[in-house]
């Protein structure tokens, strides 16, 4: 039987780089992704091999993905995997996508935390586990606890500790702190929901396929921040940290709810593209 060209990796890539154009600005590498997922080979064979042919099967899984991809869907719950701090993250729309922004909360928190003590971490609202598994990672010997109020969530934290193999992090269900009433932290981190509920950046794009509940933050987006900061003090050692993620203009009105609960040495932190994201601060008792 003879071959037609146009049944090629390299074909088949241009094709539906094409399509996705239309609507993602990575196309070509969202297209790469997908093949590389129907032939369980990295892109760098794509890129040798363009000339290889797809066999029927495997050409309908191909243009099922590259049809879920054009629908919006991310390509991180097509695939299952994201990238966060160097570890491949399995991820499902029961968690949020984990993003690089995200990052800059494990950096200031591992500033704050000792490398050679053994410190406890509390990670408020964790989904997948990203930046408690992050901050286990680095910090070996501290004790670190990721608590939500999703099972389908702590499902994923719990098998990406496992499949990491980082044994120094534990996942418990709970609303907040009640999970760990009693308890003292050295450092309290969380990246809470803090978008406004009627807002319509959360029907747009990608977001509309994630979790609503682990985005929306209430009517002014602070209603999941202000009940943590009223709680916090409550689990923070004399003299310890809490850092929160929080929307780029939510920067003064964090810092007016952590002075009126006596908070101190507040400071916030730019994230890459220079927007306000990330606010630390001390409670004495």
């Amino acid at each position: 039987m003879q071959e037609h060209p146009e049944h090629t990796v390299g074909s088949y890539l241009d094709d539906a780089a094409a399509i996705l154009s239309i609507g993602a600005e990575t196309a070509r590498l969202d297209a790469e992704v997908l093949m590389g997922m129907v032939l369980r080979r990295p892109r760098s064979f794509l890129h040798a091999h363009p000339e290889r042919h797809l066999d029927p099967g495997e050409a309908a899984e191909f243009e099922m993905l590259v049809r879920r991809r054009f629908s919006g869907e991310p390509i991180a719950y097509i695939s299952g995997v994201r990238e966060f701090w160097s570890m491949p993250l399995r991820v499902n729309r029961h968690v949020l996508i984990p993003r690089p922004d995200t990052e800059l909360l494990v950096e200031k928190a591992l500033v704050r935390t000792p490398e050679d003590e053994g410190v406890r971490v509390l990670d408020l609202g964790t989904g997948s586990g990203a930046v408690a598994l992050a901050i286990a990672r680095e910090r070996p010997h501290a004790e670190v606890i990721g608590v939500d109020n999703s099972p389908e969530a702590l499902r994923i934290a719990r098998l990406n500790a496992q499949v990491l193999k980082i044994d120094n992090v534990s996942f418990l269900e709970s609303n907040w702190f009640d999970a760990v009433r009693g308890q003292k932290f050295h450092t309290v981190v969380s990246n809470p929901p803090y978008v406004i509920n009627r807002d319509e950046y959360l029907m747009a794009g990608e977001l509309r396929f994630e979790p609503q509940d682990a985005l929306a933050g209430g009517d002014d987006g602070l209603e999941c921040i202000g009940a943590i900061i009223d709680r916090a003090h409550n689990y923070i050692v004399r003299q310890g940290w809490m850092l929160l993620e929080h929307g780029a203009e939510q920067q003064r009105a964090v810092h007016r709810l952590l002075e009126a609960q006596r908070y101190y040495d507040i400071c916030c932190y730019q994230d890459l593209a220079g927007l306000d994201r990330v606010t630390e601060c001390r409670f004495v008792e």
